[in-house]
């Protein structure tokens, strides 16, 4: 395993990776649903969030498919004041977001006071990327993630590529292999869109600290829990009942699990195609064709896709057996 990482001259080979039948840890993105006219649902948001735990997945709120770099502050607090309430006890994870420009120095006092906001409302707080945080050296990133270590105590890195957020940015291997080492640092939400990338980090987890989570972020390779990571995903959102069943037949060893996700791979292909950022309204409209939402609209922000994505998410929605009316 340590070989695939040391040597750059070869490709990294998938079938000498472990492939687990086991349960897998996983986390869904819940959608910020919109009215026309751009106001939150809330109700429908407290609907989403049940769901989603009823399904037997973890919510995540205040994500980039919950719209978090286009809210402001009293919506993100509310956002975690209305997933408390709904979660009671049960457990939550959240960005911890910093709005800043590029070209702006690390924030320290306002990321600590963001991962604050989180662990108040009983959440364990995401790491959101800022562009004071990555724009640094990378000794001076692995420093910052140590020190919301030390403040924050229980908390997931997360690295995220720019074609979702120009604030994103994907570590080294060396840098990885250090913020694995931070106690309080759980697991890291990966969002590079490259198997081989992940692999990698998987090698390096399987050696260093066995128990640190890869959260894959690959909405266009969810198939990464076979090769031993767990999931952070917003393709989730649409169907976390069927994300749950197809983690079931996995961790049972039943081959139903390939016929499941080959469907939720095409539909996630299909949403997060370019520009990336419209899949949240991909979202929305499959929901809405689920009947779990009123309106597809998304954030006044967000880009749109075309009305055509209708009758693809519809056949999409028919095949899960997840469509309404039907």
């Amino acid at each position: 395993m340590q070989d695939l990482i040391m040597d750059e001259s070869r490709p990294l080979d998938p079938s000498t990776l472990p492939i687990f039948r086991r349960k897998v840890v996983g986390i869904s993105a819940v959608l910020l649903p919109f009215e026309e006219g751009g106001k939150v649902n809330w109700p429908e948001f407290r609907r989403l969030l049940s769901w989603t735990m009823a399904a037997g997945l973890v919510p995540a709120v205040n994500m980039d498919t919950g719209y978090v770099n286009l809210l402001d502050e009293e919506t993100r607090t509310r956002v975690l004041r209305e997933t408390r309430a709904v979660v009671g006890g049960g457990e939550y994870v959240a960005g911890g977001y910093v709005a800043d420009r590029p070209g702006a120095g690390w924030n320290r006092d306002e990321t600590l006071r963001a991962m604050g906001m989180v662990r108040r409302e009983c959440g364990t707080p995401v790491l959101f990327p800022s562009f004071g945080l990555n724009g640094q050296e990378e000794g001076a990133i692995v420093a910052a993630h140590e020190d919301v270590g030390r403040d924050c105590g229980r908390f997931i890195a997360f690295e995220l590529g720019p074609m979702f957020a120009q604030s994103g940015r994907i570590h080294s291997a060396e840098a990885f292999e250090a913020i694995a080492g931070i106690p309080g640092c759980i697991g890291t939400k990966h969002s590079s869109l490259s198997r081989s990338l992940e692999w990698e980090r998987l090698a390096i987890r399987d050696r260093v600290r066995p128990e640190f989570k890869v959260f894959t972020g690959n909405d266009l390779a969810i198939d990464m829990v076979m090769y031993g990571s767990d999931y952070l995903l917003g393709l989730s959102a649409c169907a976390p009942d069927v994300f749950a069943k197809r983690d079931a037949f996995w961790a049972k060893g039943d081959s139903a699990f390939y016929e499941l996700n080959d469907i939720l791979h095409y539909l996630g292909q299909f949403a997060f195609r370019a520009p990336v950022p419209a899949y949240k309204h991909s979202v929305a409209m499959f929901l809405k064709l689920r009947g779990w939402i009123s309106s597809d609209e998304p954030h006044p922000s967000c880009p749109r896709r075309p009305e055509s994505d209708r009758e693809v998410l519809r056949e999409v929605a028919r095949r899960l057996g997840v469509l309404a009316g039907e």
